[in-house]
């Protein structure tokens, strides 16, 4: 929690030193990993820390791992357990990365452009690199982007019985959306 209040911070200063960065604290992580026989496996997590450099295409992702929220509590302890994300051990996954055609936004003229994005994904203490597209969507001051990607929960030694394409998706697909004012 520290942490999270410290990069808070470092954002917040930021950007009142640089009118191009911008930030939220009310980013939205979705992970889905359902199959056709379990719709469980599905959380939401609406309190991730973001921030977009609208210069370099700098863009960044924190997520506490106990705020994602599921319709079932017991699917929430397994989650955060030891035998999945150990939360305890690991409590927060991060993205660092850029918008690589950043040149071909205009933050300054409404509509909707498709995005590059590569960086570096922390989850469970292993970071991997991610290439994925997305979307930046201008509209007055208010810039939103959304981005969605799939994972191998064996990429980051998320292991599990239950892991096993039928109950829980072995590549469950991650939603990212961040609003900036």
């Amino acid at each position: 929690m520290k942490r999270t209040i410290f990069i808070l911070a470092f954002i917040i200063s930021g950007s009142v030193l640089f009118a191009q960065k911008k930030m939220t604290s009310s980013a939205t992580i979705t992970f889905d990993a359902t199959t056709n026989l379990d719709v469980l496996p599905k959380a939401e997590n609406k309190t991730v820390v973001a921030a977009i450099e609208l210069k370099s295409g700098g863009i960044a992702f924190e997520a506490v791992m106990k705020s994602f929220s599921f319709s079932n509590p017991m699917m929430q302890d397994h989650f955060n357990s030891e035998n999945w994300l150990d939360s305890d051990k690991f409590p927060t996954s991060t993205f660092k990365g850029k918008i690589t055609n950043v040149t071909t936004i205009s933050f300054t003229k409404d509509g909707t452009y498709p995005a590059e994005v590569t960086g570096d994904l922390t989850i469970h203490g292993i970071t991997k690199p991610i290439t994925t597209t997305g979307s930046v969507i201008v509209n007055g001051k208010s810039i939103s982007v959304i981005a969605e990607f799939t994972i191998k929960l064996e990429d980051y030694e998320i292991t599990s019985k239950a892991i096993d394409g039928v109950k829980i998706a072995k590549e469950p697909k991650i939603t990212v959306a961040a609003d900036f004012k």
